[in-house]
């Protein structure tokens, strides 16, 4: 049995610049050295609904992530086992999944909208980390994601942000930001505020490295 990891929890409002600052973050890392776990990839799939089944489908509340095997792979993780999980496409037809395999590290990195409500998941942190972007940012961020890569239509995407996306960031996330050890504002599309960030983290886990095991 391995050492337990060093657990970074990283949470963001949609739009806030979480997938570039998690990219910039492992680039400061050897594989080996840090691995990655994503509250996405546990989705309780929606595939069989039509299409107005899936715009009204609320994927954003808690009960809409398998949120037991979300859990139980972390804590595998913890045991230096190794994850075997099917990435989530979100339900795109033009992708085909691929099946993930999260390896233990020294520095684990859980990411994901509840990550801070999920009480069990919030507990094995070490280091919360709180991305956060203006409605209006994070929203023109949203469509032109969801319209490109994930294939909806505007209407959907509005629909979705109105009813789901923006009560859920307020219910669930929202209030675990003052717990948070660090809180980024990003309202630029400026990559240096994030990498500025993602280096000073990484520069503090390498001074840790006697305990973490990190060369």
């Amino acid at each position: 049995m391995m050492n337990k990891p060093y657990v970074i929890g990283i949470a963001g409002s949609s739009g806030s610049g979480k997938t570039f600052f998690l990219k910039s973050f492992l680039n400061h890392f050897k594989s080996d050295q840090v691995t990655l776990i994503s509250q996405d990839d546990y989705y309780i799939p929606a595939n069989t609904k039509t299409r107005e089944e899936n715009r009204l489908y609320n994927f954003d509340i808690p009960t809409s992530i398998n949120r037991a095997d979300f859990y139980k792979d972390i804590k595998q993780l913890f045991e230096g086992q190794t994850v075997f999980r099917e990435e989530y496409t979100f339900n795109n037809p033009d992708l085909k999944p691929q099946m993930l395999e999260i390896k233990p590290a020294p520095i684990l990195i859980v990411e994901g909208l509840f990550i801070f409500h999920y009480t069990e998941v919030n507990e094995l942190l070490d280091y919360r980390i709180f991305l956060d972007a203006d409605e209006s940012v994070a929203l023109d961020r949203r469509l032109r994601r969801d319209l490109i890569e994930r294939g909806y239509d505007e209407e959907d995407v509005m629909y979705k942000w109105t009813n789901h996306v923006v009560p859920s960031y307020q219910e669930y996330l929202l209030p675990h930001k003052e717990e948070c050890d660090l809180v980024i504002i990003n309202n630029t599309d400026d990559p240096k505020v994030i990498d500025e960030a993602a280096n000073k983290i990484s520069v503090e886990l390498h001074e840790k490295n006697s305990t973490l095991n990190i060369i």
